[in-house]
């Protein structure tokens, strides 16, 4: 059996990708964004017990491959760094398939002093720059996170109504998770199985619940939604921001929370960044952070059937 060694991307995507890094890159430094690099490995990582991180050991030491470069970066943006940037190669363990690999790359900034309007609008600007979108999914469309919710299924996510949700299930004759004691990993399911395939166009989802929260601040007007976006293109996430958290001790509770939610689910914990705790104890300005999947993006604008047809070589068992 011979075994193919090409690559899994055509070169008129190659030549893509390239111009497309060379465009993230004049994007920022027209305003001013600072390019950094952060390390892949860290001895600590989030816990967030829907990504699971790759391990590996150095000098007998666990280390995480990062799942992000969020943690380092804020302790730039805790020691003063202003506006930052990155392009990163980041890890998931379990996620392979059409719209997932294993490795991939992401595109992170910070902008310290922007809200989290100002900062959909720069995820927009930068979209339609790469893709040329200007007529294709404009103009841009804005929801809450209840209002899709409501919209598509008739349900409130806020109100955490199971029998409101197994109505539904019977309904449309859908096994739905009415047993699992978990509200979010429900909506979680709801939202990938009916929401996000009717999604059309170019979507702002905002207002995510606190449950939802990860590493974004609570509304302050309203503590049950918390200030966190994320970017659909005819249903398929393509970014995740937030208005970033700046209280070191309700972040500790996050994680610990986090720890406690991978322990019931049999899942390994992980060690928590006591070294970004320490630098959100500091004091870290006001920010608005958000990372952007540039595989999955190219795999639109290209009308590619898999995230690894965009990469030069993607994952293979």
């Amino acid at each position: 059996m011979r075994t193919s060694w090409q690559p899994d991307v055509s070169l008129e995507t190659l030549r893509l990708r390239a111009q497309w890094l060379k465009q993230i890159r004049e994007f920022f430094d027209s305003r001013q964004v600072l390019e950094v690099e952060t390390p892949v490995l860290s001895p600590a990582s989030v816990p967030d017990p829907n990504i699971e991180s790759l391990q590996t050991r150095v000098n007998q030491q666990r280390q995480y491959l990062q799942t992000s470069p969020e943690l380092y970066m804020k302790r730039l943006l805790a020691a003063g760094s202003g506006p930052i940037y990155q392009i990163s190669r980041v890890f998931r363990d379990g996620e392979i398939g059409r719209l997932h690999n294993p490795e991939f790359t992401l595109v992170e900034w910070y902008q310290p002093g922007y809200s989290q309007r100002q900062l959909i609008d720069e995820v927009t600007e930068l979209v339609i720059g790469l893709c040329g979108l200007h007529h294709a999914l404009t103009p841009v469309q804005l929801i809450s996170y209840s209002e899709l919710f409501q919209d598509h299924a008739g349900i409130n996510p806020l109100r955490q109504d199971w029998a409101e949700l197994d109505r539904y299930c019977q309904a449309k004759q859908l096994q739905c998770p009415v047993d699992n004691d978990d509200w979010s990993v429900a909506m979680d399911w709801l939202l990938a199985l009916v929401i996000q395939p009717a999604m059309q166009g170019l979507v702002f989802v905002v207002d995510y619940p606190a449950a939802q929260a990860s590493l974004a601040r609570l509304d302050p007007d309203n503590p049950a939604i918390a200030r966190r976006f994320e970017l659909f293109i005819n249903g398929v996430e393509m970014a995740n921001g937030f208005e970033e958290l700046t209280d070191a001790a309700q972040q500790r509770q996050r994680f610990m929370q986090e720890n406690r939610d991978r322990k019931s689910m049999g899942m390994q914990e992980i060690a928590l960044d006591e070294k970004f705790l320490a630098a959100l104890e500091a004091g870290f300005p006001e920010t608005s952070g958000v990372a952007l999947g540039l595989d999955r993006l190219l795999m639109w604008k290209t009308g590619s059937e898999k995230v690894q047809e965009v990469m030069s070589f993607g994952y293979t068992d």
